[in-house]
């Protein structure tokens, strides 16, 4: 989306960095330009964060093990369609979990389904709302988490190549 912070981080450290719009009711078309920013800049991972959308069976079908996502949760609770934002935290107090947190995962055709990369438990403490535990799981994992995850992978992936080329 325009503005946001990951592509002033992106300019800042002289990434290139591109906007494709989301199309209301034509998911389709939204993934085919999706897809051709992905082969235009030879993309070898995926990472979303904050992207609060599904993408179909079809277009994860193609990026095997090459999507990451971090869910505000320690999968397989609070997971899948209609599971996102303040309402995985509503749903965690609810139940009277004692801990929460987040999970890095892969992405795959079953919304919050895919194989699971690292998680990460915070405790849940007397008083807290959803607000106070969404934000503690932000700041204490999901801003730590994901970023050591995404690191580790493209260093495998790196790895992966060098080797394949000698």
């Amino acid at each position: 989306r325009e503005g946001t912070y990951a592509l002033k981080r992106a300019q800042d450290a002289s990434i290139t960095g591109c906007v494709v719009q989301r199309v209301k009711g034509d998911r389709a078309l939204f993934e085919a330009r999706l897809e051709k920013v992905l082969s235009e800049h030879a993309i070898d991972l995926i990472v979303l964060a904050g992207f609060l959308s599904l993408l179909s069976e079809d277009f994860v079908g193609k990026y095997p093990q090459r999507i990451l996502n971090i869910h505000p949760s320690l999968l397989p609770s609070f997971s899948g369609k209609g599971y996102y934002g303040l309402k995985v935290h509503q749903a965690a107090l609810e139940r009277g979990v004692t801990i929460s947190g987040a999970t890095v995962h892969f992405v795959n055709a079953t919304p919050d389904g895919g194989p699971i990369v690292a998680q990460q438990a915070v405790s849940v403490l007397p008083g807290d709302t959803p607000a106070t535990l969404q934000r503690r799981i932000m700041e204490e994992v999901e801003w730590v988490l994901l970023p050591r995850c995404t690191r580790e992978i493209c260093q495998k992936m790196e790895q992966s190549m060098n080797i394949e080329q000698v």
